[in-house]
């Protein structure tokens, strides 16, 4: 019998431990979907699926659990879950894109606060409701990155089709979320084309998604790494395709390098991309679609 308890010490340990990383991952690329052994609640359920994607601001830099730290904005919740890099189901907790997102030092993004403030509104209307968040973001990517055929493209549309799967609970894309752009202020001739390549990766997604009438709602930058974050914004304001908002964020505070928002921006951002998705869905839910 004493040869059994170091056996049963250690099985409880490691059953904790498995039990533990399910249900709060740590910020590193495992090895092993922990997810896979034990899912969270509501894994199985039907949701309203929102892609994340873009570069680093939607990724999120904003640091997390500072001394000032509204924790409670984008604190966990039971019914808000993330697709991780295995394609399973684990509960949402920033950093959003800890296993996407890698070898970067990731912190808050707006999906979080977006996911819980639509999730107030719309649970009066539907009962209870279940909001699944594809984070697809990558650091410091042009759009040209998300082309059609590249990688972070086809992975995005991969992961988006995965979320809806029956042997994933199933579930219906209801946007698809977008801030990127920072990248191509460098230089002019990337500024030129981001109206016709945006566009174009919008007809690209809602075509390969089967969603026509896929809703987007893309941020205005607040920053650029170069000269022209003027004319990248006025190309993102020039988006004339049906079923598009624009969300500026120009004016939201910055980190000390110029470029990231804080987690105070972060926060605001994701109320503003919950407000205007929900006011998004009111017009479609009074206009028929063609």
């Amino acid at each position: 019998m004493r040869q059994l308890i170091p056996a049963l010490f250690l099985f409880s340990s490691l059953f904790l431990l498995f039990t533990f990383l399910s249900i709060y991952p740590l910020p590193l690329s495992l090895p092993f979907p922990f997810s896979a052994l034990f899912p969270p609640p509501h894994a199985g359920a039907y949701k309203l699926v929102f892609i994340l994607a873009g570069q680093s601001n939607m990724a999120g830099r904003g640091p997390l659990y500072s001394d000032s730290d509204p924790y409670d904005q984008y604190s966990p919740h039971l019914s808000v879950l993330r697709l991780n890099r295995w394609l399973h189901w684990e509960t949402a907790r920033e950093p959003m894109h800890y296993d996407i997102d890698v070898n970067k030092t990731c912190g808050v993004g707006p999906g979080l606060v977006f996911a819980k403030s639509v999730l107030q509104k719309v649970h009066y209307s539907y009962g209870e409701v279940v909001i699944g968040l594809v984070p697809c973001a990558v650091g410091g990517t042009k759009i040209e990155k998300w082309t059609k055929g590249l990688g972070l493209y086809d992975s995005a549309v991969k992961r988006a089709k995965a979320a809806v799967e029956s042997k994933r609970g199933g579930g219906r894309i209801e946007a698809l979320l977008w801030y990127q752009g920072e990248t191509d202020t460098v230089n002019f001739d990337d500024a030129e084309v981001y109206t016709e390549k945006m566009e174009t990766l919008i007809r690209n997604f809602r075509a390969d998604l089967g969603l026509p009438h896929l809703p987007v709602i893309q941020v205005a930058l607040a920053s650029g790494e170069g000269n022209y974050t003027g004319k990248v914004r006025a190309a993102q304001k020039g988006i004339q395709l049906h079923n598009v908002r624009t969300v500026d964020a120009y004016g939201l505070p910055l980190l000390n390098d110029n470029l990231h928002l804080n987690t105070e921006a972060q926060i605001r951002l994701g109320h503003m991309l919950a407000q205007s998705y929900l006011s998004l869905l009111d017009e479609l839910n009074s206009t028929p679609q063609p």
